[in-house]
C-alpha cells in the first residue's frame, strides 16, 4: 500500500465540453483552488485514463441523449454525445472507485442515469409554483430534507438557489435518495449517504460563491478527497 503525500494537494477532475463554458468552469477551478485542491480540465477526447485524480466535479451544460436511460427525445435535441462519453465513463470510474463526486445540474442528472434512474425530460408542465425563468440569481426556494448531508452541508432546511434548467430527475438511481425538492416537489439535490461522498444538485453552486454556505459543497468534496491523497 502507497504512502500518502500529505504535502500534495488532492486534483479534482472537472468535466466539460470541447468548447465553450469557459465561466462555469473558471469558477469551479476558483473553488477548488480556495480549499486547497487542485483542478484537472478534461474535455472529451483527453486522454483521461492517463490521468490521477481524487475527486470528481462533473459540470453543466446540454441535455444528456435520453438514450442513456433508455428513453425516446421527447423534445427538440441538443446533445453531445461526446461529452456523454466522457463523462459517463469518469462517472463509472468514480463509483467503482468510491471517488469522492460532485454533479453539477446536468451532472447530477447523469449521475442518476448511470445509477439506473431517469429524467423529466421538460419542465412546464411540471411548474406550478416556481417560474420558468432561468437565472444563475439565487431566486428559488430549495426545501432540505433534515439529516440530510446536504442539510449538514448548507446548515438549515432552507436555502435559495439559482435555476438554469429544463429538465430534472424523475425515477432515482440505485442508492440514491432525494435530499432537496424545490416548492413544486421537483428534485434538487439528490445523495447516497453509504459513499464517502457523492452528491448531485439541479442549481449552479459556482455562481454562488460569494455565499459560504453554497461553497461549502466545493469544500466538503475537497475535505473528502484530501483523504485519498
Amino acid at each position: 500500500m502507497a504512502e500518502r503525500d500529505l504535502n500534495r494537494a488532492p486534483i479534482i477532475a472537472v468535466t466539460g465540453p470541447s468548447r465553450g463554458a469557459f465561466g462555469p468552469r473558471f469558477l469551479v477551478a476558483c473553488a477548488i483552488r480556495w480549499y486547497g485542491g487542485k483542478p484537472l480540465q478534461l474535455r472529451p477526447g483527453d486522454p483521461w485514463q492517463q490521468h490521477r485524480y481524487d475527486g470528481v466535479v462533473i459540470t453543466g451544460g446540454h441535455d444528456i441523449d435520453p438514450v442513456l436511460y433508455t428513453a425516446e427525445p421527447e423534445v427538440v435535441p441538443k446533445y453531445d454525445p461526446e461529452r456523454d462519453a466522457l463523462e459517463a465513463a469518469i462517472i463509472d470510474d468514480a463509483l467503482a472507485h468510491r471517488l469522492p463526486l460532485l454533479g453539477i445540474c446536468r451532472g447530477a442528472q447523469l449521475l442518476n442515469a448511470r445509477r439506473g434512474g431517469n429524467l423529466y425530460q421538460e419542465l412546464r408542465s411540471r411548474r406550478h409554483k416556481t417560474s420558468h425563468r432561468r437565472t444563475v440569481l439565487p431566486l428559488k426556494t430549495l426545501d432540505i430534507v433534515p439529516n440530510s448531508r446536504l442539510a449538514d452541508l448548507l446548515g438549515s432546511e432552507r436555502a435559495q438557489i439559482n435555476s438554469l434548467h429544463n429538465q430534472a430527475i424523475n425515477q432515482l438511481g440505485q442508492q440514491l435518495q432525494v435530499s432537496g425538492r424545490d416548492l413544486d416537489g421537483i428534485i434538487q439535490a439528490i445523495e447516497d449517504p453509504d459513499h464517502p461522498f457523492l452528491l448531485g444538485v439541479q442549481w449552479h453552486p459556482e455562481f454562488l460563491l460569494l455565499i459560504r454556505r453554497q461553497r461549502r459543497l466545493f469544500q466538503a468534496l475537497i475535505v473528502a478527497a484530501s483523504k485519498r491523497v
